[in-house]
């Protein structure tokens, strides 16, 4: 595993953040971390990339403890927050340059990574503009890319998208998969759950301070009722015979000539093949078959209580 996590506690006065969490994340996988606001999820990236000491519990970040061997665990990852490092001042060919002398890159390799950086992300052109110019897209990508200078084998990824168009997301999610199919490791945190979705062999659910759910998209998905399968006949003595074989199914009524049936379905592989066979062996004849499970919209109010952008409390403003 290239992050583990075990009993992780925080606390802020008598504000406890992190009561006891467990995490595990594979190498070259993407791991989505999912909360309201005040979840915990920053404090929680914040630990793991060493820049806030835990109350308690065992964490290793690439073979590493945070808190005895910060050098190591810097050396090994990368960290892009909710808000921009890029300096605007400088042009994105400096920001970058910028990066490989922290690194202590010599010139030339500092040249060839920034050249490779801005090619890779579609920088060029504007690589010798002032950053103030760029679009909020770009300058995603430009904070992105200088967190890949060093060559991290784990990139924290903190909220990656907010505030970006539909597109420039999307551009951001393409980026993610390359990298992940080159082996880097992610530790995503989002509100939005249509990227984790998208994104995320795996995800967990913080919710005041404990993980309370964990497991692939799918299978989240799977825990939370309302899924179901459904079928479409064009001959209304199918439908009639599959409404005796199926007594928990429910009529959606017509759409055109179209029938419908509602057969209630976790939408695992295992309940769908029950189906098909009890289909088959009664020689019913559908037309078409889909199958509908809840997405983490669903999940997340399930589990929670509240939508994905709701604060886990009101915080007052006096």
């Amino acid at each position: 595993m290239t992050i583990t996590v075990a009993g992780l506690r925080k606390s802020f006065g008598a504000h406890v953040v992190l009561d006891g969490i467990d995490l595990e994340v594979p190498a070259g996988t993407v791991f989505s971390l999912l909360g309201a606001n005040g979840a915990g999820k920053t404090t929680t990236v914040k630990i793991l990339s060493t820049l806030l000491r835990a109350d308690g519990g065992e964490v290793r970040v690439a073979g590493h403890d945070p808190a005895r061997e910060p050098d190591a665990v810097r050396a090994a990852i990368g960290v892009t927050g909710q808000f921009s490092a890029v300096d605007k001042l400088l042009t994105g060919e400096e920001n970058l340059r910028l990066m490989a002398d922290l690194h202590h890159l010599s010139r030339d390799d500092g040249r060839r990574a920034v050249t490779r950086l801005l090619e890779t992300f579609d920088l060029a052109e504007a690589a010798r503009k002032p950053a103030s110019t760029y679009s909020g897209g770009m300058l995603r990508r430009l904070d992105l890319a200088m967190t890949l200078v060093g060559n991290p084998r784990v990139i924290f990824l903190d909220e990656p998208t907010t505030g970006l168009d539909p597109r420039s997301r999307r551009d951001m999610w393409q980026i993610v998969r390359d990298l992940v199919a080159g082996g880097v490791t992610i530790f995503l945190t989002t509100q939005y759950l249509q990227e984790a979705d998208e994104l995320a062999d795996r995800i967990a659910v913080l919710d005041h301070g404990r993980v309370v759910a964990e497991g692939t998209p799918e299978q989240l998905k799977r825990r939370i009722p309302g899924g179901h399968v459904r079928l479409q006949f064009t001959d209304p003595h199918a439908l009639d015979a599959a409404r005796r074989l199926l007594t928990d199914a429910t009529g959606e009524g017509e759409a055109g000539r179209d029938l419908l049936l509602r057969v209630p379905s976790d939408g695992s592989l295992r309940a769908l093949k029950t189906l098909i066979d009890s289909l088959d062996d009664n020689a019913v004849e559908v037309d078409e078959l889909s199958v509908h499970t809840p997405d983490l919209d669903d999940v997340f109010l399930a589990l929670t209580g509240r939508p994905a952008g709701e604060p886990t409390e009101k915080v007052s403003t006096r």
